[in-house]
């Protein structure tokens, strides 16, 4: 009778702890199901998610390096200067020119200077050719002598006759005109000097025009 009524308690205390056992293995598999990793593996670095519209692939672009090109010096050639010490020196003179001085005898060809001359006479030639007739003689410089006031004209070979212009330019010194410089005056003028003083034999120092006839004629003082 007491065994009978204790049965359903038994029964009731069995089926109680069956249900608490399957309920706690029940919470014991979700647990231990939501400590499973997940199969979805997140996208690798540098890869594009699907869909993103990007490569699915690694990047592979390279890095880009910037070379610079080295810079080439030209070398400088450094400043050479004379040592402070150094006396900047003189220049030297340049040398005489052939035939140049004075002569002792009568000058040879090479020794007459053929610039200047002494004059004697002049020639009036017709007026329609605009020139006049010098009588002269070529010559060199002489040496002279210590206490001679000047070195004479030594004039040497035969004497000849040059054209002058009658425009030439012409200038004149002691005794044509009073003093010493040179002064301009006309080509009648000479001409009126010359013939009042024939063979004076001044010296004159000439140029000669295109034309073949002398266009400046100026006197060389002499003391």
């Amino acid at each position: 009778m007491n065994a009978d009524r204790l049965r359903p308690a038994v029964l009731a205390l069995a089926a109680g702890a069956l249900a608490a056992v399957l309920t706690g293995c029940q919470q014991g598999g979700a647990a231990a199901g939501g400590a499973v990793p997940s199969t979805t593996a997140a996208p690798a670095t540098g890869t594009a998610a699907p869909g993103s519209g990007g490569n699915t692939g690694p990047s592979t672009a390279p890095t880009a390096v910037h070379t610079v090109a080295p810079v080439v010096k030209k070398p400088v050639a450094a400043a050479t200067s004379a040592p402070a010490s150094t006396p900047t020196s003189a220049p030297k003179p340049a040398p005489a020119p052939a035939g140049a001085g004075c002569v002792d005898s009568t000058p040879g060809p090479d020794e007459v200077d053929p610039h200047e001359f002494a004059l004697y006479r002049i020639e009036e030639l017709d007026g329609s050719t605009g020139k006049v007739n010098l009588v002269v003689q070529h010559g060199a410089w002489g040496c002279g002598s210590p206490d001679s006031d000047g070195a004479p004209f030594v004039v040497t070979g035969e004497e000849s006759r040059w054209a002058l212009d009658q425009a030439a330019y012409v200038t004149a010194t002691n005794p044509i005109v009073t003093g010493t410089e040179n002064q301009r005056i006309g080509v009648q003028e000479l001409i009126d000097w010359v013939k009042a003083h024939p063979d004076s034999g001044l010296v004159f120092r000439y140029q000669v025009g295109d034309d073949g006839a002398i266009h400046r004629l100026e006197e060389v003082f002499t003391p």
